[in-house]
């Protein structure tokens, strides 16, 4: 381990799988709810892993939380690009599939579904290569994509009877020219394939725990130019 990596950024996939691990540990017994609350909220505010590790530290941490403290950080979208894929394809018939968490996309995925349905979620995933053509076909059926705002989408796919595109997500779309290129193609024949753009869990978090920061500074600062001002008066 190098002497910089505590000052390493922490991704959002990492604050979430320690935050996983304290769920765990107060479900056994290991933490009372107090602890529990202070430590979850301190997981969500961790920028690095020099803040995430000592919240996992005197507990039994598995191996999935322990590579995600002790890792470099994957968030950046350079360090998710490259590696085997570990899917390349997905079938539903009657039934459904699901893509999520830390998985990596084969650089050409066909997912197909007749009268079932399916979802992949790209938010945490890594990428075989820098494009990736993903092709969709549902009969009957639909396949849901969900995207991190920041990933260069680009939709080219029909529907017959049915729909395909990309419908309004809960953030507005803010692609990173340094993110891979995703094409998303194929047919909807009575059926759907709809991309959403959305932020993990763990980033709602951290932004809302990064709005209550600003607004109690804001507080704070207000508070100290009043007491100010009555000081200037009274002397």
């Amino acid at each position: 381990m190098t002497s910089d990596l505590p000052e390493m950024r922490a991704s959002d996939s990492e604050r979430e799988r320690v935050a996983e691990r304290l769920r765990e540990a107060v479900a056994e017994g290991r933490l009372d709810m107090d602890e529990f609350e202070q430590r979850l909220d301190a997981a969500y505010r961790a920028r690095t892993h020099g803040e995430l590790a000592p919240l996992v530290r005197d507990l039994p941490v598995s191996g999935s939380v322990a590579a995600s403290v002790a890792a470099p950080a994957t968030g950046d979208w350079a360090g998710r690009v490259g590696g085997p894929a570990t899917s390349k394809g997905a079938f539903a018939f009657w039934g459904g599939f699901g893509r999520k968490g830390t998985w990596t996309v084969g650089r050409r995925f066909t997912a197909f579904t007749m009268m079932g349905g399916g979802e992949l979620d790209l938010r945490e995933a890594r990428f075989e290569d820098r494009e990736t053509v993903i092709t969709c076909i549902a009969v009957m059926g639909g396949v849901q994509i969900v995207v991190p705002p920041d990933l260069n989408v680009e939709v080219r796919g029909i529907g017959l009877m049915g729909g395909f595109g990309e419908h309004g997500g809960s953030v507005e779309s803010a692609p990173d020219p340094a993110a891979p290129r995703v094409i998303i193609n194929g047919v909807a024949l009575m059926g759907g394939v709809g991309v959403e753009r959305k932020r993990t869990r763990a980033e709602k978090q951290r932004l809302k725990a990064e709005r209550a920061e600003r607004l109690e500074r804001e507080d704070r600062d207000r508070l100290d130019k009043g007491d100010g001002g009555e000081r200037k008066e009274l002397g």
